[in-house]
This record gives C-alpha cells, sequence and structure tokens, in this order.
C-alpha cells in the first residue's frame, strides 16, 4: 500500500517553504503527496509581497474531494490566515475522520512577514489544537498561543508545552531554533516521558521552510506506520541534514530555502 499524507498550507511562490516545501519532504521520504492549498503568497527570499486567501468553500471542496478518493494517511496543516479557513478546515477533516494531524500554526514567514490574522489566533486554539495528534510551534508561536513571553529556556519551553496540551492537543512538540546556544533543542512532550531532540545549531541564512519541512517530516513518517516519536527523531534528522547542505543551493537573495533533496542529488 502505497503510503499517502496531505497538506493543507498555503503556496510559496519561491518554492521554499508551504505546499512546495511539504510535497518535497513528502517526496523525499519516500510519500505520495496530496494538497489543499489555503492561499496564494507572492513571496520570495526576501519577503512576502502578497496573500490571497482561498475562499472557506473551495478550501472544503478540496478537503472532499481529497478524501473521498485517496487514502490519507497523515495530515500536516500549515498556513491558514483567517478564521473562515480554520473553520472550513476542522470541518472538512471532521466529516472525513481524518487522523494523524500534524499541526504547524504558522504565524511570521522566516522574513518577518505577519501570516495569521490576529482575530484567527483563537479559533486555532479552539478549533484545531483539539483535533491534533501533535502541535509544533515554534518558540514565538508558541508564546502566542499561550499568551505569553517566549521561553528562554528547556524549563521555559516544557511549562508553554504543557499549556499548550491543556488546551486539547494530545503531544506538543515545541522547537527551539529561535533560542540561543550550541544546541538547537525540541521538546516533545505528551502523555509520558519528554523526549529531547537535540542537533548543533548550524550559522546559516538558508532557513525558509524550517517549520514547515519539519512538521510535513513526521507526517511523513506517520503515514508510513512510524509511531510519533520515531515520526519526529527521523524529522529532526531530516530537518538538519536539509539545513546543512542548504550551502550547497544558490537560490534568491535573501533567506535561502533547505535542501530537501539533499540524499539524492549530485553535487554539481
Amino acid at each position: 500500500m502505497t503510503a499517502i499524507a496531505l497538506t493543507i498550507a498555503g503556496s510559496d511562490s519561491s518554492g521554499g517553504a508551504g505546499i512546495q516545501a511539504d510535497l518535497k519532504t513528502f517526496a523525499a521520504l519516500c510519500v505520495y503527496g496530496a494538497s489543499v492549498i489555503t492561499a496564494l503568497t507572492a513571496q520570495n527570499t526576501q519577503g512576502v509581497r502578497g496573500i490571497h486567501d482561498v475562499p472557506a468553500d473551495f478550501i472544503r471542496a478540496q478537503i472532499d474531494a481529497v478524501f473521498s478518493d485517496l487514502d490519507v494517511r497523515a495530515v500536516k496543516i500549515g498556513m491558514l490566515s483567517q478564521v473562515a479557513s480554520i473553520e472550513a478546515v476542522a470541518q472538512g477533516l471532521a466529516a472525513h475522520g481524518a487522523a494523524n494531524i500534524v499541526l504547524d500554526p504558522v504565524m511570521v514567514a522566516t522574513s518577518g512577514d505577519r501570516l495569521l490574522a490576529p482575530e484567527a489566533v483563537e479559533a486555532l486554539r479552539k478549533n484545531l489544537v483539539p483535533r491534533s495528534l501533535v502541535v509544533t510551534p515554534n518558540l514565538p508561536e508558541a508564546a502566542v498561543l499561550v499568551g505569553a513571553s517566549v521561553a528562554r529556556n528547556e524549563r521555559e519551553m516544557e511549562v508553554q508545552a504543557r499549556e499548550i496540551l491543556a488546551l486539547g492537543a494530545r503531544n506538543v512538540l515545541i522547537k527551539g531554533g529561535h533560542g540561543n546556544g550550541e544546541e538547537s533543542v525540541d521538546l516533545l512532550i505528551g502523555e509520558g516521558d519528554v523526549v529531547r531532540l537535540s542537533a548543533k545549531r548550524i550559522a546559516t541564512t538558508s532557513l525558509h521552510g524550517t517549520g514547515c519541512t519539519l512538521s510535513s517530516a513526521i507526517a511523513a513518517g506517520l503515514a508510513r506506520g512510524l509511531d510519533l516519536k520515531s515520526s519526529a527523531e527521523e524529522a529532526k534528522e531530516y530537518v538538519t541534514a536539509a539545513i546543512a547542505t542548504a550551502r550547497n543551493l544558490h537560490i534568491g537573495h535573501g533567506h535561502g530555502p533547505l535542501h530537501h533533496f539533499h540524499a539524492a542529488w549530485r553535487e554539481s
């Protein structure tokens, strides 16, 4: 049986994040990728120039079309900029009994441009966090979800992750990429022990689409039948290698993309 994962996210016209990053990640990790586009963005490595939201009823139509035909084993949710979009996704996933939902609460692009309307944060908390197997916020996103200052250390990261669990999520992977120090540490927190995922911090500006890539890599593992811990560990290793090899790409003049196909491409 072919493993299938679905990404529900916005399109990045420069190809480094969003739907494009998700589909590249699925392919690199041997999973067939389907997609539901929630917004079109006019962006490049230097910033977001415009956002055109897909109407909520058409988002729902895409979800219905995919689930009525494909055996979707995992779902990654990314950019949802409006309340109506969030509600359409929540209703569509509930109608089809979607499982293995990975929620990446995208709020701000790597360039600093805001991607989520302020009034949509509460809709995200109410409608999608409780449906998720795992929520994958970075430090600023976790702070917004719980209404606190950005976590400064692993103890504060754990506290905020547990507050997100209290919103109804089954697990939280809080990402430390925005932190400091020699290590980039993520914490996976759920019903059991805290799982610490660590990698050496890489000095680079090629980080466009990192959060999209990590969450879709987790979804890819779940679609292939791995448990959440194994999926998160594999995703951490994949993203770390994609960041480390991004120097082999020369894309744009701003925050460059990861090298999603680092294991397949030959250096020229």
